[in-house]
C-alpha cells in the first residue's frame, strides 16, 4: 500500500495527475470509481454538443486508451501503488466507450451506468484475472475497457430486445 495521500496539492502538481484522478473526482472518499463513470457523462455531452459523432469517439477511445496507460503508470509511480482506487481516468475512458455504443436515451444512458459498473465492481473472469496478473498503466487501463466490452454486450442485446 502506498505512503502517500493523495490530494489536491498532489494532483495538481502534473496535469497527469489531474487528468488520472478524474479532474479531481478521485479524491472523493466515497466511490471514487462511480463518480468517474459519472465524470464521462458531461464529457459525452460536451463532445455531442461540439459535433463528435458517436463512431468518432469511439474512435477517440483508443488515443485515450494510450494516453491513460502512460497517466495511470505515472499517478501509480507517485503513489507507490498499483490502480489506487482515486486514480478514475480508466473508468472515464471506458464509460465514454460504452457510451459510443447505446441511445442517448434516459433508459438507456442510466443502463449504460448501470451495466457499466457492475462489470467494473464485480470483475467477473476474465476481468478479475486481468486485474490481479496485469500490473502497470495497461493493467489499470485494460480491466475496465474489458469491464465497458462486457457491459455493451448486455446493453446491446437489451436493445436487440427492443428493452432500451
Amino acid at each position: 500500500m502506498s505512503n502517500v495521500k493523495p490530494d489536491w496539492r498532489l494532483i495538481t502538481r502534473h496535469p497527469a495527475y489531474f487528468v488520472a484522478f478524474g479532474f479531481g473526482s478521485g479524491l472523493s472518499p466515497w466511490g471514487p470509481g462511480t463518480l468517474g463513470t459519472l465524470v464521462a457523462y458531461p464529457l459525452y455531452f460536451l463532445l455531442q454538443w461540439a459535433g463528435v459523432t458517436c463512431g468518432w469517439l469511439a474512435l477517440l477511445c483508443l488515443p485515450l486508451f494510450v494516453a491513460g496507460v502512460k497517466i495511470c503508470d505515472m499517478a501509480d509511480a507517485v503513489l507507490g501503488t498499483h490502480d489506487h482506487s482515486g486514480v478514475n481516468f480508466d473508468e472515464i475512458v471506458a464509460m465514454l466507450l460504452v457510451l459510443a455504443f447505446v441511445p442517448a436515451t434516459l433508459s438507456a444512458l442510466i443502463a449504460a451506468f448501470v451495466a457499466f459498473r457492475v462489470f467494473d465492481i464485480v470483475k467477473p473472469w476474465p476481468i478479475g484475472w486481468l486485474d490481479r496478473r496485469v500490473k502497470g498503466g495497461f493493467g489499470v487501463m485494460i480491466d475496465d475497457i474489458l469491464a465497458a466490452a462486457m457491459a455493451l454486450a448486455v446493453l446491446r442485446a437489451a436493445m436487440a430486445a427492443g428493452w432500451l
